[in-house]
């Protein structure tokens, strides 16, 4: 007598997006990111439009938008907006140059590694804050204490981050350039950072998001100029609307910048093809 296997029960169907590892295809990923800005901006024009919150809190978006208006019509904005990228542009350059060179040294050698790792981890948990009152007494209130107070912000997070990049590359690499016969510094040149440098890209990208917090905090202590100073002023006088507006430019700000970089690395990098 034959004995009938038991059925299997069907596999239920999980949705594309919800399996581990799938990814959305470039359509669903910008539907569902547009999706999610305009919802909570309906949230924000219910919750201002019934009274729920008042306007001292939260003005509604047509007030936010013609305030801004009005103070790019002034140059106000334009003003600020030039300041704040000023320094945010001089700062990072200087602080992602230093970081490269050195982690690059670092994860190449162990010397170098010994000397700096310990110094930055020690250095790096120092909170950024406590060290802007020193900032203007080293240096006073103009540009260069901004700068500072963004390099030591970036920098020390930088450098640990270059440092991991260069030891991921294989140790194969290096091995072949030994091969070869190449000297040490023609194969960190040639060999280390070419093979590094998608992971040094990707993390610059992601610095660039802290010297942008630590740009705010430098213009909102001391400063005269900038998107941060707005922000201080306007909070004096209750212009809830400006410090709305100029938050939501910061943030504005920042997404150009972090898919400039995104868009940079695909042209730099096409031989680092990543998934997402």
């Amino acid at each position: 007598m034959t004995v009938a296997a038991p059925a299997q029960r069907p596999r239920k169907r999980r949705l594309g997006l919800l399996t581990i590892g799938r990814a959305p295809t470039r359509g669903q990923f910008v539907g569902i990111s547009v999706t999610v800005f305009v919802l909570l901006i309906a949230a924000w024009w219910a919750a201002t439009r019934s009274g729920a919150i008042p306007a001292l809190f939260l003005p509604g978006l047509d007030r936010v938008w013609q305030r801004m208006v009005a103070l790019a019509t002034e140059g106000t904005l334009a003003s600020d907006i030039n300041s704040s990228l000023y320094r945010i542009a001089i700062a990072f350059a200087i602080s992602s140059v230093m970081s490269i060179v050195i982690g690059a040294l670092a994860g190449c050698y162990g010397l170098f590694k010994a000397i700096v790792e310990p110094l930055v981890d020690f250095i790096r948990y120092m909170p950024v804050v406590a060290f802007v009152p020193l900032t203007i007494l080293w240096s006073g209130t103009d540009d260069f204490q901004k700068f500072l107070v963004i390099w030591i912000g970036t920098f020390f997070q930088q450098v640990l981050m270059m440092i991991d990049a260069v030891k991921r590359v294989p140790s194969d690499f290096v091995g072949l350039g030994r091969t070869l016969g190449m000297p040490d510094r023609a194969i960190m040149l040639k060999i280390v950072l070419p093979a590094a440098m998608p992971a040094i890209w990707d993390a610059l990208r992601i610095s660039l998001g802290w010297a942008w917090t630590w740009l705010v905090l430098a213009e909102l202590v001391a400063s005269t100029s900038g998107l941060g100073y707005r922000i201080v002023v306007s909070q004096r006088y209750f212009q809830t609307d400006t410090i709305i507006g100029y938050i939501l430019l910061l943030g504005f700000l920042g997404l150009i910048t972090d898919q400039v970089m995104r868009a940079a690395e695909q042209v730099l990098f096409r031989y680092h093809r990543r998934r997402g």
